[in-house]
């Protein structure tokens, strides 16, 4: 069977990393990056941190809006689709390059495989739950990390195949956490020690691109008890510098201000937080499975199981309630919400059972 890979930012990378390799053993992959992260830490490190696989393609098709970058992706991929003819189109998470994959494949008479299919935060005004919903309708194949996913799907009656497979991230969890435990490089970097820092990023288009989001997000940082590492998205230092926040922020004595950072280092300095505050999706996952408590700096996540469980809390940008998720403790039991490790492997099973 032949498979075209679509990705394009950073969780997908990390995706890839559990599927990839396992899927070459026994298909044919083409590897295909959108751009749509064009920063370097936030690509094409993770070919070289966890072993995916060098994409055989590369768009380089990262700039613009939503709908800018969406359909100029459907028109390179559209073109790609009718040379390579693939038996089928995989797709990772909920992006504008998952979007675009799942629609080019789609008109073209191509099954699409949806890793990641039926996560909901069933707030529409952010592009992501755009994308999960439209491409869960339109795939063939819907590869659900949690039994919520599936509940989520069956309610909307998709008509694809609908399979548990559990959640990749636990894959390269169960690989990489063991490895980076040890490692207190980057917090000698950052100026910090285990368990007496906050590990905090943002990046959403609801928080960075308007200018008093921008600004509460500023001052709940500005506002925390502990040292804050904060690894900057090159989107949101672009935001920052443009709303003159940027110097603001890299003044607070406690803030530690970090390039964009490989997985490896962006995970040793995870797993020694005291806690996690975010605006990422992935992120509050990665979290989860590291056992560090999350503070999500949302009103709404599509990880809803996380905030069942106890290990996070939805806090929006009100600083007040921040503070007040930060003195919270965390449930003595985290239950294994998303599988046991073996969800590469049943994906491509999965794959198997489609061709």
């Amino acid at each position: 069977m032949r498979v075209v890979t679509v990705i394009g930012n950073r969780p997908q990378f990390v995706k890839a990393a559990a599927v990839s390799r396992l899927l070459r053993e026994r298909h044919d992959e083409l590897l295909v990056h959108t751009g749509q992260h064009y920063d370097d830490e936030l690509s094409t490190v993770f070919v070289q941190e966890l072993g995916v696989p060098r994409p055989e393609l590369e768009l380089g098709l990262g700039r613009g809006t939503n709908s800018e970058q969406t359909s100029r992706m459907l028109g390179a991929l559209a073109e790609l689709l009718t040379d390579q003819r693939p038996d089928v189109v995989l797709v990772y998470g909920d992006t504008n390059s998952t979007l675009a994959g799942a629609l080019a494949a789609a008109q073209a008479g191509l099954p699409v495989a949806h890793v990641e299919a039926g996560m909901r935060s069933f707030d529409r005004a952010m592009p992501e739950e755009l994308n999960r919903v439209l491409t869960d309708h339109a795939s063939a194949l819907l590869l659900c990390p949690s039994a919520t996913a599936v509940a989520n799907v069956e309610r909307e009656h998709v008509a694809g195949q609908v399979a548990l497979v559990g959640d990749v991230m636990v894959d390269v969890a169960l690989l990489v956490q063991p490895r980076v435990r040890s490692d207190v490089r980057p917090l000698d970097e950052a100026g910090v020690q285990p368990g007496q820092y906050l590990l905090a990023t943002a990046h959403r288009a609801g928080n960075v691109d308007d200018p008093r989001r921008l600004r509460r997000l500023v001052d709940l940082l500005r506002a925390l008890p502990q040292p804050v590492v904060l690894p900057l998205h090159p989107r949101t230092r672009a935001r920052l510098q443009a709303a003159d926040l940027l110097d603001a922020l890299g003044a607070a004595a406690h803030i530690r201000l970090l390039p964009p950072l490989g997985y490896l280092a962006f995970t040793a300095l995870l797993v020694h937080a005291r806690a996690m505050l975010t605006d990422s999706g992935g992120v509050q996952k990665e979290a989860y499975l590291a056992g560090v408590p999350c503070v999500t700096l949302r009103d709404t996540t599509e990880w809803v199981e996380t905030v069942q469980a106890g290990w996070n809390v939805l806090v929006d940008l009100d600083a007040d309630a921040a503070l007040a998720a930060l003195e919270r403790r965390p449930p003595r039991e985290r239950p294994a919400l998303y599988g046991d490790g073996h969800a590469g492997a049943r994906v491509v099973a999965a794959l198997d059972r489609l061709a």
